[in-house]
C-alpha cells in the first residue's frame, strides 16, 4: 500500500477543526487535504469521524474514535480496506470525565449549578451529600477508558472493582470479575461505570435485570455507547427508584430528543457525547496516523488495526 493522498474527512469538525490535523500531518509524507463526498475518491487513506459509502474506495480508513460500530466491518474486509481506530488515547479525558461525574453527584455540584441559574440559595438535606473516599465503583470494561476511570477513582480513596471479559487482574483494581459474573459485580457498588465497546455481546448489556440488582442508592455512569444500555428500562428504573441517578454521555438516539424525560430528572447528568473531548485531541490522532504511515514504510503491522 502506498499513500500519496491522505484525506481529512470534514466530519472530524465535530471534534476539532480538520485544518488543525491537516497542518499537523503536513510534513514530508503524502499530500494532506480536507475532503468530503466525491473528493474522497482521490485519496488512498482518509481520517474520519463519520462513515459514508464513498470511503469504501479507499485502501485505509482511520477512525478518530475508539468505537467502530458505525463501520461495516464485513464489507471492509471483503474489499480489503484496512480500518484502524483511536483506542488508547482517551484514558485521561474519559477518566477525568468519569470521576468528574461521580464528584458532581456525590458533592451535589450539578444541583448547585442549576440553583445558580435560578438564583436560589438552598442547601441539600444533611444526609444527601457524601464523599467519594470509601465509596465503591465497579468499572465494566477495563480497556483504556475503564482503566482511566479506575486509576483516578482509586486515587480518590474509592474501592474499585471491575468486569473484564477474560477476568484477568488489572493493576489498581481490587477485584476483577469475568463477564458472566456481571450481576454479582455490580450488586454492591455505589457507582457502576460502563466503558465497553458496542458489540453484539454488549448491546443491551444493562437492562431491567441489571438495574434490579444494583443498589437503590446507586448511580449508573455511561461513557461507552448508548446501545449498551436499554434506555427505556433505565428511565423506568430511575422513575421507580430502582437506582438513585445516572450520568450519561451517550444515548440510543443522539442528540438526545428534547422530549426525553432524562433531561428533567434531578439526579441525572446529561452531556453531549463529549467525554473524550480535549484541545489536544487532534495531536493524539496525528501521532497515531504518523505512526502508521511509518509502519507502512517499514512493512510493519498497523497499530490499532480493526480489519
Amino acid at each position: 500500500m502506498q499513500i500519496d493522498q491522505l484525506g481529512i474527512h470534514d466530519s472530524v469538525r465535530a471534534v476539532f477543526p480538520p485544518e488543525q490535523l491537516r497542518e499537523a500531518l503536513s510534513g514530508n509524507g503524502p499530500e494532506v487535504r480536507v475532503v468530503s463526498g466525491e473528493g474522497i475518491g482521490d485519496c488512498e487513506a482518509v481520517v474520519t469521524f463519520a462513515y459514508e459509502e464513498s470511503l469504501l474506495e479507499c485502501e485505509w480508513i482511520h477512525s478518530i474514535q475508539a468505537g467502530y460500530d458505525r463501520f461495516p466491518l464485513s464489507e471492509l474486509e471483503e474489499r480489503e480496506v484496512v480500518l484502524t481506530n483511536s483506542t488508547g488515547i482517551h484514558g485521561d479525558s474519559v477518566g477525568e470525565t468519569g470521576v468528574g461525574y461521580m464528584l458532581m453527584l456525590a458533592r451535589r455540584l450539578g444541583q448547585y449549578a442549576r440553583q445558580q441559574e435560578r438564583k436560589e440559595w438552598d442547601r441539600p438535606a444533611w444526609d444527601v451529600p457524601f464523599t467519594l473516599a470509601g465509596e465503591s465503583v465497579c468499572v465494566v470494561g477495563l480497556g483504556t477508558l475503564g482503566q482511566g476511570i479506575a486509576r483516578r477513582a482509586s486515587a480518590l480513596g474509592m474501592d474499585v472493582t471491575g468486569v473484564r471479559r477474560s477476568g484477568e487482574p488489572v493493576e489498581g483494581v481490587e477485584r476483577v470479575y469475568p463477564s458472566e459474573e456481571l450481576h454479582e459485580a455490580i450488586s454492591g457498588a455505589r457507582f457502576v461505570a460502563l466503558a465497553v465497546p458496542l458489540t453484539d455481546e454488549t448491546e443491551g448489556l444493562l437492562s431491567e435485570a441489571e438495574l434490579g440488582v444494583m443498589r437503590e442508592d446507586g448511580y449508573l455512569i455511561n461513557v461507552s455507547r448508548g446501545g449498551v444500555v436499554d434506555q427505556d428500562a433505565l428511565v423506568t428504573g430511575l422513575e421507580s427508584g430502582a437506582i438513585r441517578g445516572a450520568a450519561l454521555d451517550v444515548f440510543e438516539t443522539e442528540p438526545l430528543p428534547k422530549e426525553s424525560p432524562l433531561w428533567g430528572m434531578e439526579e441525572v447528568l446529561v452531556t453531549p457525547h463529549a467525554a473524550a473531548y480535549t484541545r489536544g485531541y487532534y495531536e493524539a490522532i496525528g501521532e497515531l496516523v504518523e505512526g502508521n504511515l511509518a509502519r507502512l514504510e517499514t512493512g510493519d503491522e498497523f497499530e490499532n488495526r480493526v480489519v
